[in-house]
């Protein structure tokens, strides 16, 4: 059974005119009357009754009149339905983000989506680096924004900038005399980290153990948001990605450039290998891309 020859059928069956529903249709006659039969030959019996003069529905017919009226309109539902959501009239977004991304650029940038996309439900999850990269090769999420996870064969990372670290420091900290700071300067102070096995502390003691430098840990926490609060109440010391700045500046605390060395992390967006974005998800990376793009920022 196919939808041409439910159309027919409904055509027939509401016009009792076999010329009539020719015309409705576009198809000859004769093209008409095979669709037909197929339709029967399809369930297994009679459902119109012609004669020369009249066209009645058998009572199988007017029993399945409702049926292909319902599979009709069902199917007409489902093509709308469909074509709304490609051309992104409808549908849903859900995206992870870091803490430091999602409170800071992410805001601006899905409200440029929401104008070129009203009718797109958007859900953001902001969670740590990690978990931003284990959503998403769970599927639980199409896209997500975090520092590059490495290699990985399930998964793609497209690059947007590079994020440096800099120096996270309490209000009246002798160290905020200087403009820009070394790593070096910060090795004796009390040093808040976060807890391994997180990707940001295992960076910068790798990238500081190349220089023969090491931070003197005497605090460790989940979240960077927590390092800054705990930095503000004057516990210590830390250094945090660039993003945090804004964070960082709510709760009091003072930031400082860091380098010998430069420390610093690709941002991008993480999504799975082999599996194709929806809509939403394609337009939301674009904008990303050329948002990135146009600021001079993207690697």
């Amino acid at each position: 059974m196919t939808i041409k020859q439910l159309r027919a059928f409904v055509a027939v069956a509401r016009s009792r005119s076999f010329a009539e529903a020719c015309g409705l249709l576009n198809l000859s006659q004769p093209a008409l009357s095979v669709t037909i039969r197929n339709l029967e030959e399809a369930v297994g019996g009679r459902l119109l009754a012609r004669t020369t003069r009249t066209l009645a529905l058998t009572p199988e017919g007017s029993q399945f009149l409702p049926v292909a009226q319902r599979l009709l309109g069902d199917w007409s539902a489902a093509l709308e339905d469909l074509h709304d959501t490609f051309a992104l009239r409808r549908g849903r977004l859900a995206v992870a983000a870091m803490p430091s991304f999602a409170s800071t650029e992410l805001p601006a940038l899905l409200q440029q989506f929401r104008k070129l996309y009203p009718e797109i439900n958007i859900t953001v999850h902001d969670v740590i680096a990690e978990d931003v990269v284990a959503m998403v090769r769970s599927g639980r999420v199409e896209t997500g924004i975090a520092f590059d996870p490495g290699m990985a064969e399930d998964l793609q990372f497209t690059p947007l900038f590079s994020d440096r670290f800099v120096a996270a420091l309490p209000p009246g900290h002798p160290l905020l005399a200087h403009r820009q700071l070394h790593w070096s300067a910060l090795a004796d102070e009390p040093f808040i980290a976060l807890q391994h096995p997180s990707s940001i502390r295992s960076l910068l003691e790798q990238s500081l153990a190349a220089s023969n430098l090491a931070l003197r840990v005497e605090v460790e926490t989940n979240h960077l948001v927590t390092i800054g609060r705990m930095v503000a109440a004057g516990l210590g010391i830390s250094a945090v990605p660039t993003l945090c700045k804004q964070q960082l500046r709510e709760l009091g605390v003072r930031s400082r450039p860091l380098t010998a060395p430069v420390i610093e992390r690709r941002v991008g967006i993480v999504t799975r290998r082999r599996y194709p974005l929806s809509g939403p998800a394609k337009a939301l990376v674009t904008i990303l891309d050329a948002h990135y793009r146009g600021s001079g920022l993207a690697l």
